[in-house]
């Protein structure tokens, strides 16, 4: 019975290393459909990476799942026809996993997508994970068992929520580091050796450094930040004292820093590989309105449900959508902006935002940063 129980304790720190390992998703992908293996055993799992401003998919990556042409009839059940755990149904709820056998107390034929595709492939129930960190959607994890196999139990879909956060979180890193190793003009990666040696700077971290600058401490390298952030990334992986997951994920080694021009930087950090001698990934990407949010709303005296009705105003929600995130009515939601706008002097959402991010805090950021669309899974 001891060792069943520690089981738990033991994929969540595989899966807070496996976060750490600045891995491609594709190889993320499979090695935490792996990891879950050890506690929850499934016969195939499929990862979606998926637009944080819709909740779309675009990208998969699967292992022992339906054929490609089963998939698109599942993204029409999903974008127009009525289903059980839905993924922008999943994204509002109260935790981010749910299975399917739940949803349709144990009748899953109940479910379109059960009846017409999974069962004549063979599969019986599923488990839908929505993997969010901070202020984005980055993907969403079906996990599935066969035909003949057990339901998924309550207490697996809950071991599998409270892994949602490092789970995001290295799916998060994953993406960012394949967009900087891709040239992406957003985002600047820097390799630092085990004394904080810079063995790799591409030209927008160059661009980024500059722009932080050193400082005048005399021997001084780099920006202190970029110090901070990679000590926390060895720390995070320290011998002895395994960091846990706080809700809604990982406590990251990160930082806002804002530069001489006035431009804010969201620096991380991310361990690449194991030991002490390991090489740190720094990115250096500029912040979006959302991300500053938490920092920005303090100066306007906002109470936490204006914070985040604010919050989810930057990301481009229209007033439907941010009621049916806080459950609450639409009126609601216009007497919080009601009260946001006074506090802020704003007239409109778009003033809002241009008040909040550009005029006081962001400097020279650009609108780019700015979620605009409010498309959603219905």
């Amino acid at each position: 019975m001891a060792n069943a129980a520690a089981a738990p304790g033991r994929v969540r720190d595989d899966l807070v290393r496996l976060a750490h390992r600045g891995l491609a998703v594709a190889d993320f992908s499979r090695a935490v459909g792996e990891v879950l293996g050890r506690a929850v055993p499934a016969e195939g799992t499929c990862l979606m990476t998926t637009d944080p401003a819709t909740l779309l998919p675009t990208a998969e990556y699967v292992e022992n799942g339906l054929p490609a042409p089963e998939m698109v009839r599942l993204l029409e059940i999903e974008a127009r026809e009525p289903d059980f755990n839905k993924w922008v149904h999943l994204a509002r709820a109260d935790r981010p996993a749910a299975s399917l056998s739940e949803a349709t107390a144990g009748e899953l034929d109940r479910s379109p997508r059960q009846r017409e595709i999974r069962r004549p492939g063979g599969f019986a129930d599923e488990m839908r994970v929505v993997l969010a960190g901070g202020a984005a959607t980055w993907g969403v994890l079906t996990v599935f068992r066969e035909t003949g196999r057990p339901y998924f139990t309550p207490a697996e879909v809950g071991l599998v929520s409270s892994l949602a956060g490092p789970i995001a979180d290295g799916l998060r890193r994953g993406l960012l580091l394949e967009s900087a190793r891709a040239g992406d003009a957003d985002v600047g990666m820097l390799v630092l050796d085990a004394d904080d040696g810079v063995s790799m700077a591409d030209e927008t971290a160059g661009r980024r450094l500059d722009e932080l600058g050193a400082g005048g401490r005399p021997g001084a390298r780099l920006p202190l930040v970029v110090h901070a952030v990679a000590r926390q990334a060895r720390a995070l992986r320290g011998t002895g004292e395994q960091e846990r997951p706080a809700p809604g994920g990982l406590r990251a080694a990160r930082a806002r820093v804002r530069t001489g021009t006035g431009r804010w930087l969201i620096v991380r950090a991310s361990l690449l590989g194991e030991g002490p001698e390991a090489p740190v990934a720094v990115l250096l990407e500029a912040a979006r309105p959302a991300e500053m949010a938490p920092l920005v709303v303090d100066a306007y005296g906002l109470t936490d449900q204006e914070r985040r009705v604010t919050e989810l105003v930057a990301r481009g929600l229209s007033t439907r959508q941010i009621a049916g995130r806080l459950r609450v009515s639409p009126y609601t939601v216009q007497d919080h902006l009601k009260s946001i706008f006074a506090k802020s002097g704003a007239a409109s959402r778009g003033d809002l935002v241009a008040r909040l991010f550009f005029d006081h805090y962001a400097g020279p950021l650009g609108l780019g940063g700015v979620a605009r669309s409010t498309a959603e899974w219905p």
